[in-house]
């Protein structure tokens, strides 16, 4: 078995590590501390192991049609599990990754290299002062945002401003994908909520059902759109899992956001 590899994280003050899956041949999981990250299945990346994960890829896979390639901006790169995964489901994808810490793109990206023809740029920098600078004439079908977890989220990263900069580099039929991470009673998925329901003409919701609860702490995907889903499509979100699932949009959403 390929042996575990370490590098200290200046910008964390912990090591990042990478140690084989003992249970998944040819995969990986990044540790940042004692803290899990990111999994990785270097020899089948079309299978995605955390939940969360699943169900960001599951939105991709309703927004287009199979195999089609797309215009991807990954705010937040953790170990590229997403980007690994739209390369092997949909060549020819043009990706965009971006990370404020050089140092773990750098060890990530030196022990468990893309896949050849990946066509991803990886640009170091906050999220928001790339989406006016570097990336502010570029044009992306999805935009998934996968940095904060609860109240300790940056401020600047976190309100309907910022949203706003998102859309505005959107085709007009595409979608932002963001990845909310809270605890009970789950205030900060609420404001989480609101802040993109005010820039998007579509939101939903999707969950494992207990988290609907206010109860357990999780994660939960929302999806931003100025264009239509249609009632099938969600529906075809919700049947794809991980299971069991919930999806919420309209008036169950705002129900469920403001309790």
């Amino acid at each position: 078995m390929a042996k575990p590899m370490k590098r200290w994280l200046s910008g964390f003050g912990s090591h990042a590590t990478l140690e084989p899956d003992s249970f998944v041949e040819g995969a990986w999981v990044l540790s940042i501390g004692d803290a899990e990250q990111s999994h990785v299945n270097l020899e089948h990346p079309g299978e995605i192991f955390y939940e969360y994960l699943r169900r960001l890829a599951n939105h991709i896979d309703v927004f287009a049609e199979p195999g089609t390639p797309l215009r991807v901006l990954h705010l937040g790169a953790g170990a590229l599990t997403l980007a690994r995964y739209i390369q092997a489901t949909r060549p020819g994808s043009h990706q965009v990754a971006v990370d404020s810490e050089r140092e773990l793109l750098g060890f990530v990206l030196d022990a468990l290299p893309l896949a050849p023809g990946t066509d991803c740029q990886v640009l170091i920098g906050d999220a928001r002062g790339v989406l006016g600078g570097k990336l502010a004439t570029e044009v992306f079908d999805v935009i998934v945002l996968d940095i904060f977890s609860g109240w300790d989220a940056p401020d600047h990263l976190t309100g309907p401003d910022f949203y706003a900069e998102m859309a505005a580099l959107l085709d007009p039929a595409g979608i932002v994908l963001i990845n909310v991470g809270d605890d009970p009673p789950l205030t900060f998925a609420d404001a989480q909520i609101s802040a993109v329901s005010e820039v998007f003409a579509q939101v939903s919701s999707a969950a494992a059902p207990e988290l609907f609860s206010r109860r357990y702490p999780g994660n939960m995907i929302l999806m931003g759109t100025n264009a239509s889903w249609p009632a099938d499509a969600l529906a075809r979100l919700a049947s794809l899992g991980p299971h069991p699932g919930t999806v919420l949009v309209g008036a169950d959403l705002d129900r469920f956001g403001k309790p």
